[in-house]
Parts: structure tokens; sequence; C-alpha cells
């Protein structure tokens, strides 16, 4: 791929002509209001980003504080020059779910340090750490191809311990983690199936809420079969 160049002046310029009031209204509706939003889709953020890898770029995006701007420095940092502090540092500012799922997902799940990082932020009371854990072992699971299917198993395990968390932004991510596992492979369709039954006994109705959900989605997978 042919990299281009960038100065941060010329990208927020970019950044705010692409900014449109209906999508700033429809970010509104999905509770994405922190970080100074404004109004620009996903895809519009991806093609911005096109042949850009600049790591220093990346760290002024995230500072400006600015939602789309953080959004684009996942999409334009080297991972290969992320640090695990850099990590650290970006998860504490999480201030809303999309942020937290881009990061984690364009950049955060493709570093040496996602696997440590996922164990460890899992752990954190803060909502956002948890579901960023959460997330990372979601997307390690899709797509990472590399990963043994111990360590997803591990991740099973995990959200087994914090499915009684029944904080929107942390039920809603153990979901998705337990979905996604279960499309690994056969064998951690049976695994994640076997983990939701066992939730579904849960005292915690945040437990049984994320395994019949999940249930139901594992009942249509098995239809199609």
């Amino acid at each position: 791929m042919v990299h281009r160049t960038a100065t941060f002046d010329e990208i927020m310029a970019q950044l705010e002509a692409l900014a449109d009031p209906r999508v700033l209204k429809s970010q509104a509706h999905f509770g994405i209001t922190a970080g100074r939003p404004l109004g620009i889709a996903v895809p519009k953020l991806r093609t911005l980003a096109k042949g850009l890898r600049d790591h220093k770029l990346a760290q002024e995006l995230w500072a400006s504080g600015i939602h789309e701007a953080r959004i684009l420095a996942s999409l334009v940092d080297d991972k290969k020059l992320v640090t695990r502090g850099q990590m650290d540092t970006w998860v504490k500012e999480f201030d809303s779910w999309d942020v937290c799922d881009q990061v984690c997902d364009n950049l955060f799940c493709h570093t040496a340090f996602a696997i440590e990082a996922a164990r460890d932020w899992v752990q954190h009371d803060e909502e956002f750490v948890r579901r960023a854990g959460l997330v990372m072992m979601t997307m390690l699971s899709w797509k990472r191809d590399d990963l043994p299917d111990e360590l997803v198993l591990e991740f099973l395990d995990t959200i087994k311990r914090y499915a009684n968390d029944d904080r929107n932004f942390v039920k809603k991510a153990a979901n998705w983690a337990l979905r996604r596992i279960a499309k690994r492979n056969a064998t951690l369709f049976a695994a994640a199936v076997a983990t939701a039954k066992e939730l579904q006994q849960s005292a915690s109705s945040s437990a049984r809420w994320i395994a019949n959900d999940a249930l139901r989605e594992f009942a249509k997978t098995s239809q199609s079969q």
C-alpha cells in the first residue's frame, strides 16, 4: 500500500467539512454525545484514513478529544508502535461505547499486548474499561485466527465471572463476546451454548439476559445448519 501523509490541521479541516447534522442527530439517538461529536459516519472515517499510517498523527488526533478524531486515530495508528502504556491511557479516556469498540477493533486487538490488556481491563470497575476488556475478547475471537481454542475457552470463564455486572455497556459486551465466540468453530459453539445454559440458571438478572439472548441466536444458527 502506498502511504500518504497529512498534517493534523489538514485532517481536522477535512473532519469539519464532513460534519453532518443528520448523523449528529442519529448519534445522539444512540447515546453518543461525549467527546464533542461532529456527526460523521464511520465509513467516511475509514475512507479518510485510507493510505494514512502515522503514529504521531494518531496521538495528536486522540489528544484533540473530538469523538470522530479519536476513532480516526485508531484507524491511522501503527500497531507496531503502540505501547501498553498508550493503551492503558486511552482506555481510561473512553467515554462512549462506539469509541471503545472502534479502538479495540481497529487497533488494540492487533497489538502485541492485546491478550494481557483484555485480561487486565475486564477486572477494572470502570464501566468502559471493563467493556473494553470484553470487547477485546470479542475481537480476539473474531479477528485472530492464530489464537488457540484453549485461550478462547478462558474468555468464556471470564464472561461467567462478570455476567452479573448489570451495567448496560458491560452486559451487552459480555453478550456480544459470548455470541462471537460461538461463531469461531463447532467446539467453541458447544462450549458457548453450555456457558449460556449455565448462566441461564443464575440468580443474576443480567446473567440470565445475556444467556437468553445468546441462546436465541444459537437456536437460529442450529436451525440453519
